[in-house]
């Protein structure tokens, strides 16, 4: 465990999943799509890279049709229509488990980042990441602070690879959190970043890069 990677065996046979021909960045809650411009800039993954943002977060324009979570995990499961994988952190993991529910022939991998993934993380020692959130940023939709789900029973028909990334000093998203996703989650491994908060996939990106390229391409992590 000193290399800091936590691996789960597969309790279910995975179906051989397609190269990804797009990498589709879903940001956290502030929605702020510069969150993954290092990460995405380093990636040598041959695919064309999509940041996108949410209406009404961030400098995104609001949009009357979005008024509710469903309306914004359709919204970007309009963005898949090729084998794409979802690199997502915080909040936009909980779209990217949905729209991997929604399009399972279409979504190729999961990258997931210091997320709930649609599981309850109070008892794992979760900080409430809406204390004083909605102060902070004062312009996010009431239906997005309010939101929460309960994905566990579905996680386990995600069959997709699926890399787990959390930092050992996150108090939003404590590992504990990505070893219980690492559970439910069939075809899936973790790696812990030393020192890492819930921004490690900004401040670590190139840190990164290597084992995002790997996971993305197929190949397998021997090490120990």
């Amino acid at each position: 465990m000193g290399d800091g990677k936590i691996r789960f065996p597969i309790t279910t046979e995975p179906k051989p999943m397609s190269s990804p021909s797009q990498l589709l960045f879903l940001p956290g809650a502030t929605g702020n799509t510069a969150f993954w411009r290092p990460l995405a800039d380093r990636l040598q993954t041959n695919a064309r890279k999509l940041i996108v943002g949410y209406p009404g977060f961030g400098s995104e324009p609001a949009d009357e049709r979005i008024d509710s979570f469903d309306d914004l995990v359709e919204r970007i499961v309009t963005h898949i229509d090729q084998p794409t994988a979802i690199i997502a952190q915080s909040m936009g993991g909980v779209i990217a488990v949905r729209a991997a529910l929604a399009k399972p022939q279409l979504v190729t991998h999961l990258v997931l980042v210091a997320t709930s993934g649609g599981i309850d993380t109070k008892s794992l020692g979760a900080a409430d990441w809406r204390n004083g959130f909605a102060e902070s940023y004062p312009s996010l939709p009431d239906w997005f602070i309010s939101f929460h789900s309960d994905l566990t029973a579905e996680l386990e028909s995600i069959i997709q690879p699926v890399l787990l990334i959390w930092g050992d000093a996150d108090p939003l998203s404590p590992v504990a959190v990505g070893r219980r996703l690492l559970e439910f989650l069939p075809n899936s491994r973790l790696h812990v970043v030393p020192g890492g908060n819930h921004d490690l996939a900004n401040v670590y990106a190139n840190d990164l890069v290597t084992i995002v390229d790997a996971h993305l391409q197929g190949q397998a992590d021997n090490s120990r």
